[in-house]
């Protein structure tokens, strides 16, 4: 296995509801805890990777804040899988020699101040689909009935996946406290009956089958190989990466998506298969989200996700199958609109011996970002994370 860089300090945002503070200001809080985390410091940065979630420019609006001038800039945004996409460049980046210390920063005010507006009349789609009112949710809605009709599937396994998540976050004091602070009653553990018993918000999904929403926010700290070998923890290595785009296509399956390119691309770079994986932090939009994508990715056959996933398999205290969104999830822990950083921050945390739902010897995880919308036009990037 190539190791282009490491990920040297992770920090996540703790708050699901914040009051008082802008988006800049999160970003800095956590780009400062995870600097701390790696024994780093601000000096120490020469790369910028961002989402744009402060601004169309916020390339130099969060140098400036930071009080940094870097030498790499990078603000690949494509949804929730944008953190994914950075760190593949991140690795690239470091690895070329055109920086040592990349910084990945996330800020979110989406549950209090509201998410930011949908795209506009430019996008391609806008004349042709706007007018007939799909929703975002009814996209993904989209995708489930046809999965369900194309191969069986059914609401009690999409059901399974909300209920492994939320038995993970009941072990996460900071999902937990986050899941009252933002006005959700049932916190505790969830069972397949509870998820189809939850109102219907599109058929098949039920209430229970769809991410919260809060605010949040994260930084993740990249590093040059020279840099990892003197951390003061474990490093946590990039093996490999991969990533890929879907549009709407006469003829598509919709149940298929970019995971099926991406992903054999970083399993491939690294090295490794799917088998191989502990723990697979998978981007959980809605349940359907993650059945599509653990099938795209090589974890199961198309078609048989649901029969994959059921029975509390993907558990962190079952063997055989890799541990499923140990930190609670989009579905129970946080969704500040674009979650593809909390996969990456859980991940390293896994692999480090860190986690509330800490899975036995864990020593390789993926971490696979969607954006957009499953179903039309969307982004996909996965990254294979490993230990020494």
């Amino acid at each position: 296995m190539t190791r282009p860089a490491a990920i040297a300090g992770v920090y996540e945002y703790p708050k699901r509801r914040v009051d008082g503070l802008s988006k800049l200001q999160i970003k800095a809080e956590s780009a400062t805890r995870a600097l701390e985390d790696a024994g780093l410091g601000w000096s120490d940065v020469d790369a910028i990777y961002d989402a744009g979630e402060v601004g169309s420019t916020s390339g130099f609006a969060v140098a400036e804040y930071f009080g940094i001038s870097p030498r790499v800039v990078d603000t690949t945004a494509v949804g929730g899988s944008s953190y994914q996409f950075h760190a593949a460049h991140a690795a690239r980046d470091l690895a070329d020699g055109r920086a040592r210390v990349a910084l990945l920063t996330y800020g979110s005010l989406n549950k209090s101040a509201g998410p930011p507006p949908r795209g506009g009349a430019e996008l391609p789609s806008a004349n042709m689909e706007g007018p007939y009112g799909l929703s975002l949710i009814g996209s993904y809605a989209l995708v489930a009935q046809r999965h369900m009709h194309e191969y069986g599937t059914t609401q009690e396994q999409l059901a399974e996946i909300a209920v492994t998540t939320r038995a993970h976050a009941v072990r996460n004091p900071e999902a937990v406290a986050g899941l009252a602070d933002i006005g959700i009653r049932h916190t505790g553990e969830l069972t397949v009956d509870d998820v189809l018993g939850s109102r219907m918000i599109a058929d098949p999904l039920h209430l229970l089958d769809c991410c919260i929403v809060s605010d949040g926010g994260g930084a993740v700290v990249i590093v040059a190989p020279e840099v990892a070998a003197d951390l003061r923890k474990p490093p946590v290595w990039i093996l490999g990466t991969g990533e890929a785009l879907g549009y709407p296509q006469s003829g598509r399956d919709i149940t298929t998506t970019a995971a099926a390119i991406s992903g054999p691309e970083a399993f491939g770079r690294a090295g490794v298969r799917p088998e191989d994986v502990d723990i697979a932090m998978i981007y959980d939009s809605f349940t359907i989200t993650v059945l599509t994508l653990l099938e795209d990715l090589g974890f199961a056959k198309k078609g048989e996700g649901g029969s994959y996933v059921a029975g509390g398999r993907l558990r962190f205290d079952r063997p055989g199958a890799p541990a499923l969104n140990t930190d609670g999830g989009g579905l129970s822990s946080n969704h500040p609109g674009m979650r593809g950083i909390f996969l990456l921050i859980e991940a390293v945390r896994q692999l480090r011996g860190e986690s509330t739902a800490q899975v036995d010897g864990a020593r390789l995880a993926v971490a696979h970002g969607n954006g957009g919308q499953l179903g039309t036009r969307h982004s996909a990037a996965t990254v294979i994370l490993g230990r020494d």
